[in-house]
């Protein structure tokens, strides 16, 4: 008996350790497509790495549905993360919030990246890589001015990547608050929820965070409120994944995120990302978002939303 017990443990740490292997190939895999090469970016020294340095990103959802698809990035966010404290502070940005920066004034927060991918192509000439670099450029730029920090990064995570996350994962559990019902044949958004705690799959988990009214005009969704939701799921992803569960389903977590995602960043710094953060749940994140007052066609944000925000951010680059 005792034997049997010897080769059924041995038998699992085997198991465990080909699971790390499988894991570690994957995550490299899909950080070597995530990321920028050797041949794409100056290596960080690891004294002014993530390791050793908070850093900023802004990170983007782009619409890539084949049917209604744009270039706009409906879902923005700027992030900070601090190496020392193992925390970081999120604040969400509503994707019609009028930017009002030196250089930049005038334009909705989703427009930039596409603005500026549009100018590189048709008007420089510049390959598909070269203007989403020149698209996330601009949105780290104006970011950094409105929330006065230095944004190193820019992410983009397209719609169907953000499905199949919640999907790897096996579901997560919101609580949706009101009744959602929409139908749109044009470009094929069916959503139909019923309100109350639940565990979502992907692409009602996308249906939630984008949301915004009935087809008879009832139980309208504001920015701000979509905003909410995307914090609740970006939140339930974090502790589905640190859980034992999720655990298990990392690999298939990592190659969704590979294959439908891009990033500004080394991909040796996203791997001491990854390694420094590795244990970071939604309790260790801050979760902000700007509010304001919608009047066609732009959010205007409150300055003493705007000011709480600069601060949150400031504070966790300083620490």
């Amino acid at each position: 008996m005792l034997t049997a017990f010897f080769v059924l443990f041995f038998g699992l740490l085997l198991s465990a350790a080909a699971l790390v292997v499988y894991i570690g190939v994957k995550a490299n895999d899909a950080i070597e497509t995530i990321g920028l090469d050797k041949t794409e970016a100056t290596e960080v020294p690891v004294e002014q790495s993530v390791k050793k340095k908070p850093v900023a990103f802004v990170l983007m959802g782009l619409d890539s549905r084949e049917n209604g698809g744009t270039l706009n990035t409906d879902v923005m966010m700027v992030a900070a993360f601090n190496p020392t404290t193992k925390k970081a502070t999120i604040v969400s940005i509503p994707r019609d919030t009028l930017i009002e920066v030196d250089g930049y004034r005038g334009r909705k927060a989703n427009s930039f990246y596409a603005d500026f991918f549009t100018v590189a192509r048709r008007d420089n000439g510049q390959d598909k890589e070269a203007a989403d670099l020149a698209g996330k450029k601009a949105v780290k730029d104006v970011m950094g001015e409105l929330f006065g920090i230095d944004i190193q990064y820019a992410g983009i995570i397209n719609f169907r990547g953000f499905s199949a996350v919640v999907d790897a994962l096996g579901g997560v559990k919101v609580n949706v608050d009101i009744r959602m019902k929409y139908r749109d044949t044009a470009d094929g958004t069916n959503i139909d929820l019923q309100p109350g705690q639940q565990t979502l799959d992907g692409k009602n988990a996308l249906d939630f965070v984008r949301y915004r009214k009935s087809n008879d005009g009832t139980n309208m969704s504001s920015d701000f409120d979509r905003n909410r939701r995307q914090s609740e799921v970006i939140g339930a992803i974090l502790d589905k994944m640190v859980s034992i569960g999720g655990l298990t389903k990392i690999g298939s977590v990592i190659e969704s995120v590979g294959n439908n995602m891009t990033m500004d960043m080394p991909s040796s710094e996203m791997r001491r990302m990854l390694a420094e953060y590795s244990s970071l749940r939604s309790s260790d994140i801050e979760f902000l978002s700007l509010e304001g007052v919608w009047r066609s066609p732009h959010v205007y944000v409150n300055e003493d939303s705007l000011a709480q925000a600069q601060t949150a951010l400031q504070a966790k680059m300083a620490e």
